[in-house]
């Protein structure tokens, strides 16, 4: 497999991905909402295979005791997530560059999804964590 790239809007971040990313996640939780602007489409991958090639204006904001959050400082692009003891990192997929190869397989945290949308795609939604493999 060839390697995966993503960058920042800016370009001030960029990433590269060596193994095949896990499908996308849609994450409807109050955090993911109130940092995004709507819901979160993420994809994850360990962390041995993820490597920062630019990390010029990579900031963390740590959203809870839990987890942090990557953004760019210059761009303001949301692209991580990673918890504060995990081995991966989520990458916002819209971070990714085409062709991703990646398709989107479950909504989490539904339960708290905005009152102003619908989910109506037919994949399986979930109150809590899901089913797909974060690692």
């Amino acid at each position: 497999m060839s390697a995966t790239t993503g960058r920042c809007l800016c370009g001030g971040v960029e990433y590269r991905v060596s193994v095949t990313l896990r499908d996308v996640v849609y994450c409807h939780c109050k955090m993911c909402r109130r940092s995004n602007g709507h819901f979160v489409a993420a994809s994850a991958v360990p962390l041995e295979h993820f490597l920062l090639t630019r990390a010029d204006s990579l900031r963390w904001y740590e959203s809870s005791a839990a987890a942090r959050r990557g953004f760019c400082s210059v761009c303001g692009s949301n692209l991580f997530w990673q918890a504060t003891d995990g081995d991966y990192v989520a990458i916002w997929a819209g971070s990714l560059d085409d062709p991703t190869g990646i398709r989107a397989v479950e909504h989490i945290f539904v339960a708290s999804k905005g009152d102003y949308y619908q989910i109506s795609d037919g994949l399986p939604q979930h109150d809590a964590w899901g089913q797909a493999d974060w690692s």
